[in-house]
């Protein structure tokens, strides 16, 4: 996956419809989630889309993050949250201005409400799973 920077320096450069494609493909690059993990516990409240996280810690401390969703663009938003955390250690994620990272995407003027209205639910998601292992 790419980097968060390069990331916001194409999607800068990019009118609306490749900025869909672009988190599109972006979601497409996200890591398989088994369907067993897709359940109840692990679907994140308040999306318009199903949305699934499952976190796992590695042996030297850091956390990986599963995750799905049954829509497109909302698998590119996930990606981008994860970019901001992925295999870092708890410290480090809750160190770590989420929503800043995301603010040069404009995500919540470059799409519909209900493609944004989960962002919260799933960074606070993540937080807790941070401080649950800090």
């Amino acid at each position: 996956m790419p980097t968060l920077t390069d990331l916001q320096e194409e999607y800068e450069f990019l009118e609306p419809d490749d900025r869909y494609r672009l988190l599109i493909d972006l979601g497409r690059s996200l890591e398989p989630m088994p369907d067993p993990l897709k359940t109840d516990a692990t679907l994140v409240r308040g999306c318009s889309a199903a949305v699934w996280v499952y976190p796992t810690r590695a042996d030297n401390g850091t956390l990986h993050f599963l995750a799905d969703s049954n829509a497109a663009i909302t698998k590119g938003i996930i990606a981008l949250v994860l970019l901001t955390v992925q295999d870092r250690s708890p410290a480090d994620i809750l160190a770590t201005d989420i929503e800043a990272a995301l603010a040069p995407f404009d995500l919540r003027n470059q799409l519909s409400s209900n493609r944004t209205q989960g962002i919260p639910n799933m960074i606070a998601l993540v937080r807790e799973t941070a401080t649950r292992y800090a």
